[in-house]
């Protein structure tokens, strides 16, 4: 389910488009008055923000910088205001996207999905997570070794990167199995051991004295950083 807030006084506009978006498994939540919207962003957990630009009590174009200030989600203005320095201005500001109305409902909902798929990819070009002495960048699907990238199979990636997302956690091998796409399904527990081996090996570890992935007797191993 995606969760939208839309900021808008329109409220017959905003019931049309509520209706509509929750064909395509949308759920929005209205807010009225751009105060109570910026207070419901607050409390609440949302996928991305429909802003209207002309509001009571304070301009859209502020209600935009504040949720940029506060909050990395996709905004997208829907506004009568068609005036090139008002797009400008909402685009400086931190909006993703504007739609001048009126507008086919059809065209809002391919923007939002459009919008969520760059945040995600975003997102994933930011999740480098630095973990000690390994570094993992998922978009590039590279794991680096104390600065130097390490010269891994497509399964010992899988497998060593589930393993730092997991921080500590101890997974077991059957969700190594179910959650690695480059490992067979039907692979046997004694595989992952085999992997597991040829990525200790790589690390310079001794399995005995483990230095970053340990062994959970009956279950299946952790990566402690």
């Amino acid at each position: 389910m995606i969760n939208i807030l839309m900021i808008e006084d329109d409220t017959e506009l905003a019931e049309i488009l509520t209706e509509y978006l929750e064909q395509f498994d949308m759920n929005v939540t209205i807010a009225e008055d751009p105060y109570i919207g910026l207070s419901t962003l607050e409390i609440g957990k949302f996928d991305l923000v429909i802003l209207d630009l002309t509001l009571p009590g304070l301009d859209g174009l502020e209600i935009c910088k504040e949720i940029r200030k506060r909050h990395n989600i996709p905004i997208i203005i829907s506004s009568a205001r068609h005036d090139i320095t008002d797009k400008v201005a909402a685009l400086e500001n931190g909006a993703d996207d504007y739609l001048p109305k009126p507008y086919n409902p059809m065209e809002l909902q391919a923007r939002i999905k459009s919008r969520l798929r760059i945040h995600e990819l975003q997102k994933e070009s930011r999740e480098s997570q630095s973990n000690g002495d390994l570094e993992l960048d998922t978009q590039r699907r590279v794991i680096k070794f104390k600065g130097g990238e390490l010269i891994l199979t497509a399964a010992e990636y899988e497998i060593l990167a589930y393993l730092i997302k997991k921080e500590g956690g101890v997974v077991s091998r059957e969700e190594l199995i179910y959650n690695c796409e480059a490992i067979n399904e039907e692979s046997v527990n004694k595989s992952i051991d085999v992997i597991v081996s040829r990525i200790r090996h790589k690390l310079g570890e001794n399995p005995k004295t483990p230095r970053y992935i340990y062994a959970v007797r009956g279950i299946g191993y952790k990566y402690l950083k």
